[in-house]
Formats: C-alpha cells, structure tokens, sequence
C-alpha cells in the first residue's frame, strides 16, 4: 500500500478507536430504545349494527395508520378480525392466542412492525391458580383472562425488550387483585437489565385502584402517563362505551413500563374526523425512551 494511503488508514482507525473501544466495553451505556406504544380494546367484532365490525373496521385502520405506533398491544379482538387488521395494517405482523385455547375466544394480541422489530421469545398464561392450564378460571369470575407476552430485538439498536399484554376482569374485584398478583410475580422472573413494557384494559382506575397499587409500587412498574412531558386528552375517560366523550380523566387502559429513561409523549386518541367510532374504548398511546 502507498504510504500516503496507508497513513490516511491510520488516521481514521486511531479516530475511530475511541468508539469501537466503548463498542466492545461490556460496562458501556447501550443504545438507546425508543418505541411508540399503542394499547386498543378494539371491542370484539360483530355482525350486527350499531357498532357491527364491517362498519368499524375502516375507522380502525385510519386511526391506527393516523398515531403510526411500533408495537400495539389489543385487547377483546376475535381471530377473524385480527386477521382483518392484519390485512389492513400491511407494515405490522402479530402474535396471540385465542384465551379459550387456539383461534376460539378473545385475544391479547400484539402487533409490531416487521421491519424493525424480530420476536425472539413469546408465550401465553392464564389469570388463575393454574396458568399453564389453558382456558383455566379459578377466580370466580365468568370470563377466561389471560396474559399475552412477546421479547423483542430492536434491530435499529440491537437492543432487546418485552412486551406483555393483558385484559383483566370487568365484574370481580378479587379476580382483578389476584391476576394483578400473578402478574406481579411472574414480572419478577423476568430478566431484570431488559426494558419490559405492560399494557392492557385493567377495567379499573389507574391511581385508585388495588390492582394498580399492586403493579406499580410493588411490582415496580412507572405508569407512563404522570411521566409524560406532554399529555393530550388528559381528561377523557379512557372507555367511550359508543357515547360522547365523557371528561372524568378515569384511564382504566394503561402503559406500564418498567424503569424508563423518559416518556416523551402520551394521549388518549379522540375519534376526530372518524365515523363511526372504531371502539367502545379510546386507545392510549405513548412515546417511551429506555
């Protein structure tokens, strides 16, 4: 190699070798994540009006197209309606599974795109005394509960995190407090220097609520929503129930995280411009730096 050629090769390894140093340091800081997340109890799909899914269904896609999230945890969405989205929604894949066992019943799906993201690890457990047990109730309640979870690698970053996805009981308090318990737990096997993100329809208030106590202050997760440096609807009711909006500020739809850098950005997405509503619920969104 000529001399001048190999001095300029010379020059620009010595510059760049603060930076693979750092690289190939184990105590480095790691890259930094930031991921926009969607929760959305897309409400189960029906034939019939008012509110049939054929009707709703356009609205939906607009909205989600319209807030661009990365990765979308839904709640109550049958496996043809998933199916549906997943057409809609070409950038996304999904993961899930039906809560009675296969395709049948309501899923905790996630969506995420598939440019960015690849699943390493998910699976699925029920809100009972026995959650490897499909379909399992032992709570009282009426309705089969469970949690969806998927691990992530950001390929922008190289970084990996974990997403879980739930939907608790609407009608017993106890169920609620006890499948907040078992999540509690189960968040403590998970591996402690990974971002984990927990979203769902917990069908009772954030900050006054037992459920909410329980995974916050004692499973440690930060409710994204006080953090964010900016808030938009801060005083919808997070469930519409096809009405007008009522401003109570009640978010029973959440976005935990567990220890954030910051949260850039939070709302509760109005249906404006949209008919009819794409949902009995508002989704929530959030902007989540690790």
């Amino acid at each position: 190699m000529p001399l001048p050629r190999f001095l300029s090769v010379l020059a620009a390894l010595v510059a760049a070798a603060p930076g693979l140093l750092r690289a190939a340091d184990p105590a480095a800081a790691p890259a930094p994540l930031e991921l926009r997340v969607m929760t959305y109890n897309v409400r189960y799909a029906s034939p019939r009006p008012p509110n049939a899914w054929p009707e709703r269904r356009p609205a939906m896609r607009a909205l989600i197209a319209r807030e661009d999230p990365d990765v979308i945890g839904t709640q109550e969405g049958l496996y043809g309606q998933l199916r549906d989205l997943a057409a809609d929604l070409p950038a996304y894949d999904w993961i899930g599974l039906g809560r009675e066992g296969g395709s049948r019943g309501e899923f905790m799906a996630v969506f995420y795109r598939r440019d960015r993201f690849e699943p390493v690890a998910f699976d699925h457990f029920w809100l009972s005394d026995t959650p490897a047990v499909i379909g399992s109730i032992t709570w009282g309640h009426r309705y089969h509960r469970m949690v969806t979870w998927v691990r992530f690698r950001d390929r922008r970053s190289g970084r990996e995190f974990e997403f879980w996805n739930t939907h608790l009981d609407h009608e017993v308090e106890d169920a609620r407090q006890r499948a907040a318990g078992l999540i509690r737990d189960r968040l403590a096997l998970a591996d402690p220097a990974v971002p984990l993100l927990l979203v769902g329809d917990f069908n009772c208030a954030a900050g006054a609520s037992r459920a909410h106590e329980i995974l916050t202050r004692e499973a440690g997760l930060a409710d994204t929503w006080p953090l964010a440096a900016r808030r938009r609807n801060a005083d919808f009711n997070t469930f519409n129930g096809f009405a007008p909006v009522r401003r109570e500020s009640v978010r029973i739809d959440w976005i935990l995280a567990r220890r954030p850098a910051a949260v850039t950005e939070a709302a509760i997405v109005d249906h404006d411009g949209l008919a009819p509503a794409p949902s009995d619920h508002f989704a929530v969104t959030a902007t989540v730096r690790f």
